[in-house]
């Protein structure tokens, strides 16, 4: 079985060519489901990806980890098969199947060969449709999530970031870990887990991505077989969340030699019409690498740390501009005082002719870099969709980007970058620090 397990490894890195042009066909099956569909036949092998929009938000209260849990279940046993004979059915097809879940959507991903379509679909369907929440594996599974709880309590990257959501979103989903607490893992029912899985997999809020060896006429039949028997509708969704943050600092004491720090806050959603200047002006604060301002500053010039980034994060129910670094008690202050005055600075000024250029240069040279196999093609089309993003867009994004312009840039970083409002939260022992 290794050499079936090898063989998708390859396939999923080498099934589709870069092309000039990424050739997108819309399907809707007959039951009304939609997919969009990159064929690809040159190797016999197909990459299907699922999304679930809602995810670990559409926890209902009092039950939080429920989706978390149910999702970690999934594949441990459906229809006639328990958790080992589902594993040992799914290796004797060479298919691979991952289950995952986030703040705003459950993720399944299938591959598959050809040849084993119909089976392999078959297995996907149990485990979607049939899952069985047999109590063993609901104790075993328990188990390893209280596990991670236990482990992430005393990691300080996963501290300050549970702690900066904390402040931001309070009550709402966003604001606590997926996983849960212990009290509520341990409290959780087989019952509780049907809920959540009735909730989250419904046929209201798939969207699905597929690559490689399968016709159109194929993908709307495979909807149909795969989707139908779920609900028509699940829980609702979330409510939005306004974001509201001050400048400042947030101290949580953590015994360690190093200190983690988040900042951030109120981002810009993915529909925006600035999302894409602002994209490129992160590329140049802190979203290139070496070559990002805040790395150029923060490390290169004063050797304050290893790392340090910022990102953009348009959650469904809420956008975040946040950033991250690490460094020693002792510097911690010092690499804060940094990161604030490049901040103001290019809300105040922008950025240089010579930074955009190199900014476009690298994120349309890397662009095509993405599309390099079915199973990436495969998660680009299902993002594309959630994100509400035309299928026209994977062969006119560069074209946008090069489009952006000094103007663009600055009057974005004016309207994006807060100084007033930002906040860092720092786990650890910081010197010169208090909240």
């Amino acid at each position: 079985m290794k050499f079936f397990g090898s063989l998708i490894a390859v396939m999923v890195f080498a099934a589709a060519p870069l092309r000039a042009e990424i050739d997108i066909a819309e399907v809707t099956s007959s039951g009304g489901i939609n997919a969009w569909l990159v064929q690809e036949e040159s190797i016999p092998f197909v990459a299907l990806e699922l999304r679930f929009k809602g995810g670990a938000s559409l926890d209902l209260a009092g039950k939080r980890g429920a989706t978390n849990l149910m999702v970690g279940l999934l594949e441990e046993g459906a229809g006639d098969l328990d958790s080992r004979a589902f594993s040992e059915r799914a290796e004797s097809l060479a298919a691979s199947f991952d289950f995952d879940v986030g703040d705003d959507a459950v993720s399944i991903s299938a591959r598959f060969l050809t040849e084993n379509q119909d089976e392999a679909l078959a297995l996907l369907r149990e485990a979607i449709t049939k899952p069985r929440f047999d109590q063993d594996a609901i104790d075993r599974v328990k188990a390893q999530v209280v596990s991670v709880i236990r482990s992430d309590a005393q990691d300080p990257d996963n501290i300050v970031g549970v702690s900066f959501d904390s402040m931001v979103f309070g009550d709402h989903p966003y604001g606590s870990a997926i996983e849960g607490t212990e009290e509520n893992i341990a409290a959780l029912t087989r019952d509780d887990l049907i809920a959540a899985h009735k909730g989250a997999l419904a046929r209201d809020r798939v969207y699905v991505g597929a690559a490689g060896d399968i016709s159109p006429e194929e993908l709307a039949d495979v909807l149909d077989k795969l989707l139908s028997d779920l609900p028509a509708t699940g829980t609702p969704q979330a409510p939005d969340i306004a974001v509201s943050t001050q400048a400042g600092v947030t101290v949580v004491p953590f015994d360690v030699p190093q200190s983690v720090a988040i900042f951030g806050h109120e981002g810009i959603a993915r529909d925006d019409p600035d999302f894409f200047a602002a994209y490129v002006l992160n590329e140049i604060l802190g979203g290139g690498g070496f070559e990002a301002r805040l790395m150029e500053e923060v490390r290169e010039k004063r050797g304050l740390t290893y790392g340090v980034y910022s990102y953009l994060v348009p959650k469904d129910n809420a956008a975040l501009y946040l950033g991250r670094v690490a460094s020693a008690n002792d510097r911690i202050a010092e690499a804060i005082e940094v990161i604030r005055e490049e901040w103001k600075k290019m809300s105040e000024n922008g950025v240089t002719e010579e930074e955009l250029t190199a900014a476009k240069t690298y994120l349309t040279g890397a662009y095509p870099l993405r599309f390099d196999g079915n199973g990436p093609i495969a998660n680009i089309l299902v993002g594309m969709q959630m994100d509400d993003l035309p299928a026209e867009y994977v062969n006119t994004r560069n074209a946008q980007v090069e489009a952006i312009t000094l103007d663009d840039i600055k009057r974005v970083a004016a309207r994006v970058l807060r100084p007033e409002a930002l906040h860092f939260v720092v786990v650890g022992q910081p010197e010169g620090l208090e909240s």
